[in-house]
């Protein structure tokens, strides 16, 4: 099965780059295909023939629960991406995670995507046990 996952660096890309390269690597070890999309480079890449698709933001501060407009702008022009199944994830911070995990869910949901799973990840190694046990299928 192919998937793909979408992450939006805002601070520190290197960061959620090694988050979402860990989430790939567990999707792969169950023998999918995963491919690895900056939101913020990549903005004509379509999402469509994607069975799976993982969106990984990091919030815009340490304390609000913000997420960059890009990601609504992304979901919006990447194709058709209503009835897909999908993971939302965010990067913990302070305190603005949980806000941001529930705006980004929103937007995904606003798109028509179909949330299976979510979650605030701390650190590579829980991204790859959460791609591990993802329910892609």
């Amino acid at each position: 099965m192919r998937a793909a996952v979408v992450f939006f660096a805002t601070n520190s890309r290197d960061r959620i780059l090694n988050l979402t390269r860990s989430l790939a690597k567990g999707m792969e070890s169950q023998g999918h295909q995963v491919d690895i999309i900056d939101g913020n480079h990549d903005v004509n890449a379509k999402l469509t023939m994607y069975q799976y698709i993982a969106v990984g933001v990091e919030p815009l501060s340490k304390f609000s629960g913000k997420i960059p407009d890009k990601v609504s702008q992304f979901l919006n022009s990447s194709g058709m991406v209503a009835g897909k199944r999908c993971y939302a994830f965010v990067t913990k911070n302070v305190f603005g995670a949980g806000k941001a995990l529930t705006r980004l869910m929103r937007g995904m949901e606003k798109e028509g995507m179909f949330l299976k799973y979510s979650s605030i990840i701390n650190s590579a190694a829980e991204a790859e046990e959460i791609g591990k046990r993802l329910h892609i299928k």
